[in-house]
């Protein structure tokens, strides 16, 4: 039977595992999403197309499989671009779909056409792969292949275009095949180099396994508890991967930001990386906290893209492959030979959970506005140990990195972009993805939950469990203390204020969700559990003491060195 353009690719995403797609409908994709809801795919209009592309990666992060994202032809695309550059540096593989005019409007000599660019040559540096279908017998090529780019080596965007004509052309196809019918996957490591990774472990006396945003968003977390319980040597957290693996939570140590994980790394000379680019914010496995112990230490490197081995530090044996396939051949092969605990385990364990206890009493308290410190240390302390965290902000997430209560088993924020905004629209995102069951606690800066404060309609719309958390200082509080860094106190903080009559929790209200607003520390516990209680997406505006959020960044010289080259 013959179907059309349209309904042939939701037929080749469906093989791959998808159902969710967001962007808001125009005459290019109407067909698509009518029948995709009439297929009980989850189909998301937000307020913006960037909010749309952050939604979509969040779902691609949260399933361990591509997402979709779909932009209106000219203004529509053009609003993708800051989530696609998002996708791209956050290595996520997100199909970005656009529609474009007919190709004679395209190829006309003319001036003033309306809602028109050339949108491809625009993104191409953005995204893996970047195709237009021309005639509908290229919709399966083109797909498969933005999947497989998507997918392959270090994952990533691409972006997909059709002019309007094709979108209602026939086709007479076969039923769509499985990925492995056409594309790479479980791509293991060679017999020969795990066995050499079982020899190191094996000699090896203080290893660590250091874990990174990779194995969360492959879903890979049972393989490596399996993997390091054999190894029975602590965890080190990088600061793009801080999504605790169940069971694994007290020995779990963030990089930089923990005495026992510094401790750790410094002693070890063994180390098995996953799931990380060994980039700047762990100083490339080379520099500050690695530099002690180097020529005594070993490296182990699962990583899906041959081109990545040894381009940012040495590696003694690379495992090239899926880390969902290569960690499980380590279990294996150390299965009958499991490891005695590290030397100096149980202590790092003791030393980890004193400095966490220590920093909940220790945060200032009493204070009226809130101190930013004892914000996070209430508002973790309430979080829900099966929720979902969301992170964004500068300052706020500074703050939260330190003093943080909470060990959660999901984390969504964007470390090697920083791309303020994200927070609201991947909070619906992975809602969307795990089915709306869990409840999620988004912690974020006022500055930035302004950027996309429309989709608080959204989440209400959707009935989703969240709950905002927003420290409020009426400023860019990350960049008011640049600027007494740079100028001293007193002077000019040029652009970085904005009105104090501000009140986010009313706005809340104003999109139909629940709003509470706090300047106490013993009221924010109370108020988070009453907007969980409310059956509303929830916001609590916080006022924190400007002062405090600007100038007593906790961790900020450590923060600093992640910029590797000086330039900040």
């Amino acid at each position: 039977m013959p179907v059309k353009v349209f309904e042939r690719i939701l037929d080749l995403f469906e093989a791959e595992g998808i159902n969710t797609l967001f962007g808001i409908p125009d005459p290019n994709f109407v067909h698509m999403f009518h029948l995709a809801e009439e297929r009980g795919w989850n189909v998301i209009a937000p307020h913006h197309e960037e909010s749309a592309g952050f939604m979509a990666e969040a779902v691609s992060r949260m399933t361990g499989r591509p997402a979709v994202c779909i932009g209106t032809l000219g203004p529509g695309v053009a609003n993708l671009a800051g989530a696609m550059m998002c996708a791209k540096v956050e290595n996520s593989p997100v199909v970005f779909l656009g529609g474009q005019r007919a190709r004679i409007t395209e190829q006309r000599v003319r001036r003033g056409r309306i809602q028109f660019v050339s949108q491809a040559a625009l993104f191409e540096p953005s995204v893996k792969y970047c195709a237009s279908i021309e005639y509908a017998d290229q919709t399966d090529e083109i797909i498969r292949e933005g999947l497989r780019k998507a997918l392959s080596g270090t994952p990533g965007p691409v972006y997909i275009e059709y002019p309007s004509q094709v979108i209602q052309q026939e086709l007479e196809v076969p039923p769509a095949l499985p990925p492995r019918s056409y594309r790479l996957v479980d791509q293991t490591a060679g017999p020969d180099r795990i066995a050499e990774a079982v020899r190191y472990i094996g000699a090896a006396e203080r290893p660590i396994l250091l874990v990174g945003h990779g194995v969360h968003t492959a879903r890979a977390g049972a393989s490596v508890k399996a993997l390091a319980d054999l190894m029975a040597c602590p965890v080190i957290q990088t600061s793009g991967g801080t999504s605790y693996i169940e069971g694994l939570e007290d020995r779990t140590f963030p990089y930089g930001f923990s005495a026992a994980a510094i401790d750790a790394v410094v002693t070890s000379d063994l180390c098995l990386a996953i799931g990380t680019e060994l980039g700047e914010p762990v100083h490339y496995g080379k520099g500050r906290h690695w530099v002690a112990n180097e020529a005594n230490r070993r490296w182990i490197l699962v990583e899906q893209d041959p081109q990545a081995i040894g381009v940012n530090r040495s590696v003694d044996v690379p495992l090239v492959g899926d880390l969902r396939a290569v960690v499980p051949q380590l279990v294996e092969a150390l299965k009958d030979t499991p490891r005695s605990p590290a030397p100096g385990l149980d202590g790092w364990i003791q030393q980890d959970a004193a400095q966490l206890a220590e920093l909940a009493e220790t945060a200032p308290s009493g204070m009226s506005p809130v101190h930013p410190a004892r914000l996070i240390v209430e508002a973790t302390k309430v979080f829900p140990r099966e929720g979902i965290m969301v992170r964004d902000g500068g300052a706020t997430t500074i703050f939260g990195w330190t003093y943080s209560q909470a060990k959660p088993h999901d984390v969504m924020w964007n470390q090697n972009f920083g791309h303020l905004g994200t927070g609201l629209p991947y909070a619906i995102g992975a809602s969307v993805a795990e089915g709306r069951r869990r409840p999620l606690m988004l912690i974020t800066g006022d500055s930035s939950f302004q950027f996309h404060i429309a989709e608080l309609e959204t989440a209400a719309r959707l009935s989703l469990p969240l709950v905002c958390v927003v420290a409020v200082d009426y400023a860019w509080g990350l960049e008011v203390g640049v600027y007494k860094r740079t100028f001293g106190q007193g002077s000019l903080e040029t652009g970085t204020h904005w009105s104090t009559r501000t009140r986010l929790d009313k706005v809340a209200e104003g999109f139909g969700c629940y709003g509470e607003y706090v300047e106490t520390d013993e009221e924010i516990g109370p108020a988070i559990k009453r907007a969980y209680a409310s059956g509303r997406p929830g916001v609590i505006h916080v006022a924190v003491d400007p002062k405090a959020n600007s100038e007593e960044m906790p961790s900020y010289d450590e923060f600093r060195t992640w910029y590797a080259e000086g330039t900040q």
